[in-house]
């Protein structure tokens, strides 16, 4: 499951992206149009900003902006800061592998083989998941609705 730390990252990023145009954004403008707790807020803020994603302004005008255009945050990047391996098990993982103690033979264990596809599919969907997608289909989702 998602962590209550990934899905508000996810959301202050979402928020982020839609205003990019209209330059830095206030922590206290996030946290109350997002809902997210302000101190819980920044801390994430911070995360986002030590891996490369965001940057920030100090003093007038100042606030959190994208470093990278919308297109190139994707989901699976947001979830590997937060919450680590996307994987079920650690002997699929991309960046956290580990052999399974019970493990008799990697090479041909099905259980492993199941698990490796269901986590590629999942890196794949999550990867294509990213900040300008999301915003296109809650445009689309918004006007199918009208």
């Amino acid at each position: 499951m998602l962590s209550k730390k990934a899905k508000y990252a996810i959301n202050a990023l979402v928020h982020l992206a839609k205003k990019r145009s209209e330059g830095p954004v206030l922590i206290s403008t996030v946290s109350e149009e997002e809902n997210i707790p302000q101190k819980f807020l920044e801390s994430i803020l911070l995360d986002l900003k030590k891996a490369g994603v965001l940057s920030s302004k100090k003093g007038r005008g100042g606030g959190y902006y994208l470093l990278k255009e919308p297109a190139e945050v994707n989901l699976a990047d947001v979830m590997r800061l937060f919450d680590g391996p996307i994987a079920f098990l650690p002997c699929v993982t991309h960046k956290y592998y580990e052999r399974c103690e019970e493990c008799k033979d990697e090479e041909t264990c099905g259980i492993r083989d199941v698990f490796l596809e269901v986590r590629n599919k999942t890196v794949e969907i999550l990867k294509a998941g990213n900040l300008e997608q999301i915003i296109k289909k809650e445009k689309d989702l918004k006007r199918d609705l009208i």
